[in-house]
């Protein structure tokens, strides 16, 4: 790149020119340009783009003679600012290099210069997701959640960045947004981990529901938690909400389903004794046989179930 501008200075110059106080100009602006080439060279972009910059001016004061050289610095600059740009992105300077980056996009399109205008384009969601994830990474939801908002409205494909949005939102307390954006996050390929979110978010409702004794609510909740993610809590809960709703026979379907996922549960016996003792009083005699059989062994309950079995086969 040194040699290349170099080169090309060095060319116009002996171009000719009106007068000495022209020549003076045009030399000048040779050597600004010369030193931005090589400050660009050397990595030193915001040195650069300041002499280039100096140099654009002195040509467009030389006339038909700094028309080449013009040209030449506005096809550096968009580049230039652009590089400064993506040093900010990696310094972690997002508000910085946003700027930047639309500052780099309106001067290559005002240049001409299309692909500096394109990349810079491309890069303004990226720089608002890298912004979003850092600002959600450091509990900072309310603005987290605002740049990826952002990122959505630029990238509405985005799946990555509807995850995130959703888990901003759920954790600034917005369930029903939270819900919103993580659906459409497993619409767009984030499916795993969007699920699972999702059934934590019912599965909160359905605890609060029933903490406020609302049962039936409750219940609804937990099922909707189920259909994205399956877990024996969930099933406990549900038929936690269906004991308290009235409704003993969805309970127990609810228990023997978490007595299915986690069979050796720390209070597995607690719960059989609980199906067996539900079942007996609805009159399924079956399922309470089924059951009691089923802890005569157990320290705990064995003799009550040894009792209640004879009572039951009598």
């Amino acid at each position: 790149m040194k040699r290349l501008f170099t080169l090309l200075a060095a060319a116009l110059m002996t171009a000719a020119v009106a007068s000495a106080q022209d020549v003076e100009t045009f030399n000048s602006a040779v050597e600004t340009f010369n030193n931005g080439a090589l400050a660009r060279g050397d990595g030193n972009n915001v040195e650069a783009l300041s002499m280039f910059k100096q140099a654009l001016t002195m040509f467009e004061g030389c006339g038909e003679e700094g028309a080449e050289m013009v040209a030449k610095c506005k096809e550096v600059i968009p580049g230039t600012i652009l590089a400064i740009a993506k040093e900010l992105i990696n310094n972690k300077d997002y508000d910085k290099a946003l700027e930047t980056l639309k500052e780099a996009e309106a001067t290559a399109k005002d240049y001409n210069v299309e692909d500096v205008a394109a990349e810079a384009a491309e890069l303004v969601p990226d720089a608002l997701l890298r912004k979003g994830t850092t600002l959600v990474q450091a509990k900072n939801f309310a603005d987290g959640a605002a740049a990826l908002q952002e990122v959505i409205a630029l990238q509405p494909e985005n799946g990555k960045a509807y995850l995130l949005f959703g888990q901003a939102l759920m954790n600034s307390g917005n369930l029903d947004g939270a819900l919103e954006a993580l659906k459409a996050a497993a619409a767009l390929g984030q499916e795993g981990t969007a699920n699972k979110l999702i059934g934590n978010i019912y599965l909160k409702q359905g605890q609060a529901l029933l903490k406020g004794g609302k049962a039936l609510d409750a219940a609804a909740a937990i099922e909707n938690a189920l259909q994205y993610v399956e877990n024996a809590g969930a099933y406990k809960l549900l038929a936690s909400s269906w004991m308290k709703a009235g409704k003993s026979a969805k309970a127990l379907d609810a228990y023997k389903k978490y007595l299915e996922i986690s069979p050796n549960a720390a209070d597995a016996a607690d719960i059989m004794v609980t199906i067996a003792a539900t079942a007996q009083k609805a009159g399924d005699k079956a399922t309470a046989i089924e059951y009691y059989s089923k802890l005569t062994g157990n320290a705990k309950y064995g003799e009550t179930a040894k009792a209640q079995l004879a009572a039951l086969k009598k």
